[in-house]
Parts: C-alpha cells; sequence; structure tokens
C-alpha cells in the first residue's frame, strides 16, 4: 500500500503530494486523514496522509512511513479540497491552509469516547415568525428545511436579535438532516451567540470552535464534530473549516469585520472559504450584518445570493432617528448643544461612540499649532492619563521640558482626543450619571441597565438590556480621515453596529459633517453598499477586479515588475511604504486563478534557489 502525503513544509517549491510505502506493520493503523510522520531530506516532519493508493508514479523506491501518529482521521476529504483551493485562490501553500484548519493534538482528548448523537427527530420546532420583518424570510427558513440550497444577503434590524434569527436557520438546516457553520467577528460575540444557540437548539447540540479557545478544548471540539457527533459549528474564523459532514448551511454574521482576515499566509477572508465551501459542496449561503459590505452587494448585484431586506417603512421604523450636529460646541467642554440637550432628555442608559481610544492622543502647540514631536525619534507626543507628562507614542520617551521647534512654545493643546479624556469632561457634565469607558484593553462585555453612560471606542461598545436609550456618534469626520479604499465602508459598518444597540425608536445624534453619514439619515446600508461598489467598478478594484500586493526587496520587485503576468495585469510600483517597498499587481477577475498561479510559481522558483520568500497578499482588506 502506498500513501500519498502532504508534508508540514512552507516552502513553495515542495507543495505537492509525496508517496511513501506503508510498512505491514502500519497498514492497520494507516488512515485518510491520519496524522504521521515521515523521513524528510534527511528529519522526521509531520505529514497528512491524503490518499491510499496501490502503486505509485515514482520511479525510484519509496521511503517507509516512520511512524502513525494517530489514526484519528483529523483530516476529512472535503476540507482537504477546501484547503487546496484556498491555497489556490491565495498564491499559498496547502501546508499553510492545513495549520489553519487542523489544531494541534492533543492525545488525552483523543482517548475519550464521543458523546451521544442527537437526532433530527429532537430538536425544537423552527420558529418561522422570527423572520417574519424580512419579506422572504419565512420562505427561506422553508428552502433551508426542505432540504433546498437558497443563498441570501441579509440586513439585520436592530431590536430584533440576529443571533436569534441565524439559530432559526440552522434549526432549519437540521430539520433537512443537515449540517451547519456559522461565524462571528470576535469571541465576544461568540459569547453572546454561543447563549442563544444554546436557547434554540438546545443543551449539548452544538459546540463552539475558536483558536482563542484552550488548546484540550478546541481540540475536543473539532474531535466532536469530526467524529460525527455534532453537526453545528459556532466560532470565528477558524470554525469555516471545520470539518462537518454532509454540511447544508454556511453563514457569517458582520463579514465586513477586518477579523476574518487571516493574518498569516496565505492571508485568506474566512467569507470568501464559507463561499468556496459552498460551492464545493453545495451548501445553503446567509450572510448578514446591519451594514451591507461591498463584496456581499456584489454578490446579490450577479444574482449569486438573494437580497433579503426589509421594507422601507419598517426599516424607518426600527432604526434610531437621526439628528445631525455639525459640532457647534455648547456650554459645557466639547460637547455640541444637541448632544446635551439630548443627554439631558434621556432616562435610561446611553452610548457614545468616540473614535479615538487613550486620552490626549494628539498634542500640538497651543501658540502656533504646530504638532509635538519627540526630539529623539521624531515621533508624534501624547498624554496617556489625566496628571501624566508627555510621551512619545513611538520610542516611550518622556521629554523633560518640552519646548515647541517653530515658536518656542511650552504650553500644548489637544486637537482630538480618547475616550478617557471625553469620559472625564461627560462626567463633569452629568454628574447624575455613571459614567464607564469600554475600550483599548478594558472591554465591557456587558452593561446594566439604568442612568449609566458608555463612552466606547467602535467595535467595542457593549449591549445593555434592552437596549440604549440614546446613542451618539461623536466626532464622525475622525473615522473618515484615513487613507484608505475601504474608509466610507469601514467606517458606516461601526456606526451602524453601534446604532443597532439602541432601542426601538430611540433617538440617535451624530456630530459630523450632514453630507457624509446620509445613509445613516436613510438607515439605507444597501444603498451606500451599492454607491460603494460603484465607485470599485470604475476603478477595478476588488471584489470587480483581483488585486496582489507584493512585499520584498526592490532589486527582487524590480525584476518582479518586469515580467509578463496575465495578458491584462496591470503593474502598478515598486513604491516605497513604510520603510519597505510593494510592487501592486491588478487584473481583471477572470483571470485571478491564472494570476495567483503565476505567482505561486515565481515564490516556487525563490524557494527551490533557497532564497527568501516575498509576502504575497491577493485582495488585502486594506489597500
Amino acid at each position: 500500500m502506498i500513501a500519498r502525503v502532504v508534508v508540514d513544509s512552507p516552502l513553495p517549491h515542495l507543495d505537492r503530494l509525496f508517496d511513501y510505502d506503508v510498512p505491514a506493520e502500519l497498514i492497520d493503523e494507516v488512515a485518510l486523514g491520519c496524522r504521521v510522520k515521515v523521513r524528510f531530506a534527511g528529519r522526521l516532519v509531520d505529514a497528512f496522509v491524503l490518499d491510499l493508493v496501490e502503486v505509485s508514479e515514482h520511479q525510484g523506491t519509496l521511503a517507509p512511513l516512520a511512524k502513525v501518529v494517530s489514526s484519528e482521521r483529523v483530516l476529512a476529504p472535503a476540507v482537504a479540497e477546501l484547503c487546496r483551493t484556498v491555497a489556490d485562490r491565495w498564491a499559498g501553500t496547502l501546508s499553510d491552509v492545513l495549520r489553519l484548519a487542523v489544531p494541534p493534538r492533543q492525545a488525552r482528548v483523543e482517548a475519550h469516547p464521543p458523546p451521544a448523537t442527537t437526532t433530527a427527530a429532537d430538536f425544537p420546532t423552527v420558529d418561522h415568525s422570527v423572520w417574519l420583518p424580512w419579506p422572504g424570510g419565512p420562505e427561506f427558513l422553508s428552502a433551508l428545511a426542505g432540504g433546498g440550497t437558497p443563498r441570501v444577503c441579509w440586513s439585520a434590524l436592530p431590536a430584533h436579535d440576529p443571533a436569534e434569527a441565524v439559530a432559526q436557520a440552522v434549526l432549519a438546516t437540521l430539520a433537512s438532516g443537515r449540517a451547519a457553520v456559522v461565524c462571528v467577528p470576535d469571541n465576544r460575540d461568540l459569547e453572546r451567540w454561543d447563549a442563544v444557540f444554546t436557547r434554540v437548539l438546545g443543551e449539548h447540540r452544538h459546540v463552539v470552535l475558536s483558536a482563542a479557545q484552550k488548546p484540550a478544548d478546541r481540540y475536543r471540539s473539532f474531535l466532536s464534530v469530526a467524529r460525527g457527533t455534532t453537526a453545528v459549528v459556532l466560532g470565528t474564523r477558524a470554525a469555516a473549516y471545520a470539518p462537518v459532514a454532509n454540511l447544508g448551511l454556511v453563514a457569517m454574521f458582520d463579514d465586513g469585520d477586518d477579523l476574518f482576515a487571516e493574518p498569516r499566509a496565505p492571508y485568506a477572508h474566512a467569507r470568501e472559504v464559507l463561499l468556496l465551501r459552498a460551492l464545493q459542496e453545495r451548501t445553503a449561503v446567509l450572510l448578514g450584518g446591519y451594514a451591507r459590505s461591498v463584496e456581499a452587494q456584489a454578490l446579490v448585484e450577479q444574482d449569486w445570493c438573494s437580497d433579503v431586506s426589509p421594507e422601507p417603512v419598517t426599516r424607518r421604523r426600527v432604526w434610531p432617528t437621526i439628528e445631525v450636529s455639525d459640532g457647534d460646541a455648547g456650554a459645557p467642554a466639547r460637547l455640541p448643544r444637541a448632544v446635551f440637550k439630548a443627554i439631558r432628555g434621556c432616562s435610561g442608559p446611553v452610548l457614545v461612540q468616540v473614535p479615538r481610544r487613550g486620552y490626549r492622543t494628539s498634542l500640538a502647540c497651543q501658540a502656533c499649532r504646530t504638532p509635538a514631536r519627540c526630539a529623539v525619534c521624531g515621533g508624534p507626543l501624547e498624554q496617556a492619563g489625566v496628571g501624566e507628562g508627555l510621551r512619545c507614542r513611538w520610542c516611550a520617551t518622556e521629554p523633560d521640558g518640552w519646548a515647541c521647534a517653530v515658536c518656542g512654545g511650552h504650553e500644548v493643546r489637544a486637537p482630538t482626543v480618547g475616550h478617557l479624556r471625553t469620559a472625564e469632561e461627560y462626567a463633569a457634565a452629568f454628574s447624575d450619571r455613571t459614567v464607564v469607558t469600554s475600550g483599548g484593553s478594558d472591554v465591557l462585555d456587558v452593561v446594566d441597565p439604568g442612568l449609566v453612560m458608555v463612552l466606547a471606542t467602535p467595535g467595542a461598545e457593549p449591549p445593555v438590556e434592552g437596549g440604549y436609550e440614546l446613542v451618539v456618534l461623536m466626532d464622525t469626520w475622525l473615522m473618515l480621515v484615513r487613507d484608505d479604499v475601504r474608509v466610507v465602508e469601514e467606517a458606516h459598518r461601526r456606526w451602524f453596529n453601534a446604532l443597532a444597540l439602541a432601542r426601538e425608536t430611540a433617538p440617535a445624534v451624530v456630530v459630523g459633517e450632514p453630507g457624509t453619514v446620509q445613509a445613516l439619515v436613510r438607515a439605507d446600508p444597501v444603498g451606500l453598499a451599492q454607491r460603494e461598489l460603484a465607485v470599485r467598478s470604475e476603478t477595478h478594484l476588488p471584489p470587480i477586479g483581483r488585486l496582489a500586493a507584493i512585499d520584498g526587496p526592490a532589486d527582487v520587485l524590480d525584476d518582479w515588475a518586469k515580467r509578463t503576468w496575465t495578458l491584462n495585469t496591470e503593474v502598478l510600483g515598486p513604491i516605497d511604504v513604510d520603510g519597505g517597498m510593494r510592487l501592486v499587481l491588478r487584473a481583471p477577475r477572470r483571470e485571478g486563478a491564472e494570476l495567483a498561479r503565476l505567482l505561486h510559481a515565481a515564490q516556487s522558483e525563490r524557494s527551490a534557489a533557497k532564497l527568501p520568500a516575498v509576502r504575497v497578499r491577493i485582495d488585502p482588506m486594506s489597500f
């Protein structure tokens, strides 16, 4: 018997299967998808068995398998195929993707027998009423329950728990005898969704799968799925590769969150991984969120997904009523009059979103407005807290007796302040309220209702039971100053997510330019996504085109810039970016697969010549 294995090596020129002879004493132990040890390049390395055949195409003598680490089938054939597709799509190697898909082995966990399997008849009845606010929602659940594969992009609504709606979709999928994989952005979301799934599906009928789990807990969840004893996986981006058999639904909430982008090679996005899996295994798709990502909107406009959105009258009724203030300061501190009046008239919890975290994060000379810089490294100075001195954000130097390099002044002002300083000002203005902060390393999971005011940075807003009575979005222009093509989309995603924490019909005050927040005023995330997609179409940027960002030495990039890639690939650069060099390749979407293949081949050439690899990212989140 011959075992075809993939070895644990990141070298692109070794990104293929190798044949090994299976010794007679290991025949009963080796299995498809199991872990083995093989001798490779003179040393023992880890490997997975991807195929077992009787005859090898290799002409020479085959080396024997050195050891079967475990007979546990941890790499299902469908997942192996998915990992190969992901590696090819992002110009990576199969071993890099397998490190993301299969968690490290925990021998003690493997020794425990799997729990009893729950049959479909034991699950509760699907509650179609949860989806009534969306035209086509109940029909979506019926299609899932009937074994269909509908694909939808769904616009969630405030005061309607998205976890409840997705859990009902999972329940409908289970009723058809199929399994489901659901991904959420982070572990705070995971805890809340886990509680809802437990309530809707019942105890021990799903597993949580996240890279943040303890190794034993993660491997236990993974094995429960791999052994076929659990049919529902809820997790972060790591769950996209869960070895679920008979998959019927892949779902993701808030797919525009950059936490779904893998920071390790080959830098795949979990949304795209799930979409590839849906194509491969012919499953239903549910992409949802309070905002609409440009990528999701592209699927709708290509008729690959259906749009499940509320009627305009429903949308306007449940989203907060927006009052836009231009930031004209009122009496107390940096509180605009509209904000001060709204908070004074509020008798419940208030959420204030502040774009910058910290205390006084940006300083300038009080006299001439020149930015305050460090005399050692030239970095920006900040004040980390009340009563603290100045400090460089780059090298942490604390200057003694700072003086402006232009006018010699010694006083500083803060053009922008963080959530901690803002909280001080709000606490002074509203002494009858309890003021708490959430941001940076101190993020609150939940807030008790009452006369509480939460000052939170974007993405760190904690929910409150019953929702906030008022939401304030401060200094929205600061969210739009990043030099990035996704800045408008990302800022609105953060704003919509904050507004969604309000009670139904609750008011909101947005401090910013009226012209930049019209999507909030109209409660129209889909319209914004349509406009942003049109801009991408004009510039041939993702998701309309393919973009490859390549970071490496100048001489290598100069050589790659002269190469012939695909027929219509545009070569931009190399340019100096953050002290390094970057080459950008832009190609039509139809040529994306060929561009990725050529980039992998170029990496293989360097790898075979024992030259260091360059960093290749295809369709990065930030560009």
